[in-house]
Formats: C-alpha cells, structure tokens, sequence
C-alpha cells in the first residue's frame, strides 16, 4: 500500500499533465477539490458537483494515464451538466448514458482509461439524453463512477463494479511488467513529467496545490441537503466554468472543433423538439388581415377583418422498428396539445417501406388524435411514399412532420411544401428542417 503522500503526489501529477497537455480538461478539473474517503463512501472515485472523492486503494491500482481520465471523466460531468439534467428519467439508465457520453468524449480526445468502462461507439456524438431511450430498461452496465449528484438517501442509483478495481490493477500490473513508456504513463513511479512533491506541499512548478485529504467542503458527499434553486445556481456556475475554460483553451489554440460545438451547444442549447415543433406550427397559424371579410366598424372606409385559417397538418410516422410505441404515443399526444391551439386539421400516416394499409386517418381540431390499434411495420424505412402519396392525393399541406430515424431512402427533390423532421438518432437529412429529438 502506497503513503497517502504518494497517492496525493499521483494525483498532482495527472492533474498537471491535464493541465499541460489537455488544458480544457484540466481547467475543470482544477475546480474540484479532491478527498479522499473509504469504501463505505466510494470504491472508485465520485462527485456531487461540488468535490472529487476518490478511494486511495483504486488511485493507487491506476496507471498515471488512467489517473488523468478518472479525473477528467468526472469533471466532465459536472461541466456537462449531467447533476442538473436527469428530469424525470430513471437514474440508473442516466447514470449509465452519462457514462457513455463522458467516456466516448475522452477516448476520442486520446487519453486512456481504466478497464471495462461504458463506451458503446453506436453511441459515439450524441449526448446523454439522446443516448438514455438506447439504454435497455434493466440493463446490467456499471458505471466507472459513483454518481453522488444523484443519490437518493442511501441509494446512489448504481452500484459500482468490483471487477473494475481488479481489472485496473491487473492493466496496471501488465503496464509495469512490460517497461513505461518515455511519455511516464506507468504506475505512481516518478519520472522527470512527474513534478515530485516539495517541502511546502507544492506540485512542482506549476503553483498548484498538491491535492490531499481534507475535509469535506460542503459537509457529508452526497447532495441530499441541496435546494432545487442551489441546484440550478451549481448548473449556472458549472456553465460558467466551462465556458472560461474553452475560452482559455481556444486563444491558446488548443481547443478541437469537435469541443467548440460542444460547449456552443451546452452555453446556447437547442431548442428541444417541441418548443421548435409549436414555433413551427404557430407561424403557420398566424392570424392576419383579409379584405375577403370586411370589417363592421361604422366609417366610410372599408376595413380588413382579422382571421385565423386552418392549417392543414400531416403527421408520418416511421413504423420501421427504430421508434418505440410509447415515443409514438408522446409524439401523438404533442400533437394533440398543439393542433387546437392553432386550428389545426391533423392527417396521421405510417409507414415503413410501404404505407400502412389502414391509413390515413384524419382529426379535425376539436377531435383527439390518438393512433390506431395494430400498426403494421417493422420492414425496411423508406420515405418516398410517404411523399409520392401526398403528390398523387394532391394534397397541399402547411406542414409535414416526419416521425422517424432518418436512415432510408429519401426522394430526389424536396417537395414544395415545408418538412420537419423529428429524428431520433445522428443520422443527416437531405433536405427539410432536421430537429434532434431527446
């Protein structure tokens, strides 16, 4: 067993070559205290958004460069916002996408993690609420961390897995019996990288502190005794760190592409699915003058009347098997929400390679759309009956929304008419307006 001196000095270490080779990773990382605890706290590492716990015995079983991805990899996130994020969704299938999403981020910027850790390449540019509805309902994944930010009393919503300690060390075992490479990646042995620990308890030349236990800066791990609105000033204060250490990293030139959009998008989020769909719906429905209706106002001069048309909305949904029966269930009851708030005329198909044989079915506004027993499906996704149904009915929709994966055959030519389509998964669109869903 290694002195609790020499852990700290490891950790000082990975942190400073975050620092210096990752400058982005290691600015957030330098906003977490780190404290070390026992196994009845965390046999990994962990974080409540506020510290970085870590167990001596698993840093110890570490290479350097695992070192450094643990450490990003919680400090990823809390800049990530996953703390604040998880809504209604079951936290064990969170934590598990969360993983995923922070895991695949950091294998792609280069470094090298631990054993056994979540990384699904399937799940490879998307973000955790795109990854959740992918994550089985009883899946057996553990998590590389103990997620703190969302433990409920005495559960944290996922248990860590044994094997990774064992794994971690046998890696680190493995490292060492075949010789460290020059760039001192090996074990907690020192190397002319790794600035050895001074008499004031500095790491080196770096003028950071060498990070030791201490106590807690917040009181017991865990955020049980966080507000809501605490909560959200924490997410508020993450954002703002995030967007300080891209500032930092980009005016030194050290800032990828793939990073730039990343934190654009977490600073300025999109818009999700329907807050766009009801934006999308209402510019179609806006009100508007109209000689065809004069006004019956008393004066010599003939006034326009205002009036409110009825759209007419077209709504496919792709019944290829990519989309779940309860995805389908809420993306009808969307539109149900929307089409009487602007009298709207709903016309609902399905299709896979082929229109459903039972379809269309047609709402009026004050009728509720709800979807039919039995949909057929489950073949091939093509969407060009869809589209080729539509030109042969003649029908000249405000809008077409498009339920659906995005991989197919899509037509040649966009039609004249507006498409927007909701996609689940990273798959591009052609043409039309392409809103992510999650």
């Amino acid at each position: 067993m290694h002195a609790p001196d020499e852990i700290a000095t490891k950790l000082s270490a990975a942190r400073t070559r975050l620092i210096l080779e990752r400058p982005f990773l290691g600015a957030l990382v330098m906003h977490l205290p780190l404290q070390a605890v026992d196994a009845t706290t965390c046999d990994s590492v962990a974080t409540d958004a506020r510290a970085l716990y870590y167990h001596p015995a698993y840093i110890e079983r570490l290479s350097l460069a695992q070192t450094q991805f643990v450490l990003a990899h919680e400090a990823l996130h809390c800049a990530l916002g996953h703390f604040a994020r998880r809504s209604h969704r079951v936290i064990q299938r969170w934590n598990i996408a969360c993983d995923h999403a922070v895991n695949l981020l950091l294998l792609g910027e280069g470094l090298r993690p631990p054993p056994n850790i979540l990384a699904n390449d399937e799940y490879r540019g998307l973000c955790a609420e795109e990854i959740y509805p992918l994550i089985p309902e009883h899946s057996s994944e553990q998590t590389l961390d103990k997620h703190l930010f969302d433990q409920t009393g005495n559960d944290s919503g996922q248990h860590h897995n044994d094997q990774t300690q064992q794994g971690a060390a046998d890696s680190a075992d493995d490292s060492q019996g075949e010789g460290d490479d020059p760039s001192g990646e090996g074990g907690g042995k020192q190397t002319q990288d790794t600035p050895p620990p001074s008499p004031g308890g500095d790491s080196g030349n770096t003028g950071q502190p060498r990070p030791r236990a201490q106590p807690s800066p917040h009181g017991r791990p865990g955020m049980d005794d966080i507000t809501p609105a605490q909560r959200e000033e924490l997410a508020r204060q993450w954002r703002g760190h995030l967007a300080s250490a891209a500032q930092q990293a980009r005016m030194a030139g050290r800032l990828g592409a793939s990073w730039l959009r990343l934190v654009d998008e977490l600073i300025a989020p999109r818009l999700p699915w329907r807050m766009l769909l009801a934006r999308y719906l209402m510019n179609s429905a806006r009100e508007d003058y109209s000689f065809q209706r004069v006004s019956r106002r008393e004066g010599a001069a003939l006034l326009p009347s205002l009036y409110s048309r009825r759209i007419q909305l077209i709504a496919v949904l792709d019944t290829s098997g990519s989309i779940a029966d309860t995805e389908m269930h809420e993306f009808a009851a969307e539109i149900d929400a929307l089409k009487s708030q602007v009298n709207a005329q709903v016309t609902l198909h399905a299709c896979d390679e082929r229109l459903a044989e039972t379809g269309p079915w047609h709402f009026d506004p004050w009728e509720a759309v709800t979807l039919p027993a039995g949909f057929a499906g489950g073949g091939g996704t093509d969407f060009r009956p869809a589209f080729e149904w539509i030109a042969t009915a003649q029908l000249h929709p405000d809008l077409l929304v498009y339920f659906t994966d995005a991989e197919g055959e899509f037509p040649e030519y966009a039609p004249d008419y507006p498409v927007l389509w909701l996609v689940k998964g990273k798959a591009p669109v052609p043409w039309g307006e392409r809103v992510q869903l999650n």
